[in-house]
């Protein structure tokens, strides 16, 4: 597999900054690779409960996480303050394709990029669930490509 070019700051309409945390270094003295998933989801769903799409009690349907994955260009390390960038590359019927990139603060040039697969589906019967036209509303700002 190749490891796809590094997208800059540009590509991302939406930012987080998330501070990283003594426990996030592992002992080789680095953020540790699985903290950076953690990173993922918390812009993503910074993003869905800031617009409304998301709320942890009644949300009629939640999405649940199918696919991750992560390059990882450079370090980050605890102290280190995160931006991390957030966009959609793809809105499906009950499905959303985020990217994340993941940049030291100030820097142009990711640390780290990754992709995140929601499928939303209906909080009781975990059945797949179209996305309502106010969700496709509140993600269309972070779209890439046309919805």
């Amino acid at each position: 597999m190749t490891k796809p070019a590094a997208l800059s700051r540009d590509a991302y309409p939406h930012f987080l900054t998330i501070p990283t945390r003594w426990m996030d270094n592992d002992i080789y003295g680095h953020v540790n690779n699985v903290v950076y998933y953690s990173y993922f989801d918390t812009v993503v769903n910074e993003y869905l409960l800031r617009t409304g799409m998301l709320d942890f009690e009644s949300s009629e349907a939640i999405g649940l996480v199918v696919e991750t994955q992560c390059h990882y260009f450079a370090s980050l390390a605890f102290p280190d303050c995160i931006e991390a960038g957030l966009r959609i590359v793809k809105i499906g019927n009950s499905s959303v394709q985020y990217e994340i990139g993941l940049f030291r603060e100030g820097d142009t040039e990711p640390a780290a990029q990754g992709r995140f697969v929601h499928v939303y589906v209906d909080r009781a019967t975990r059945r797949p669930r179209a996305l309502s036209e106010a969700n496709r509303s509140a993600l269309e700002p972070l779209a890439s490509i046309p919805v």
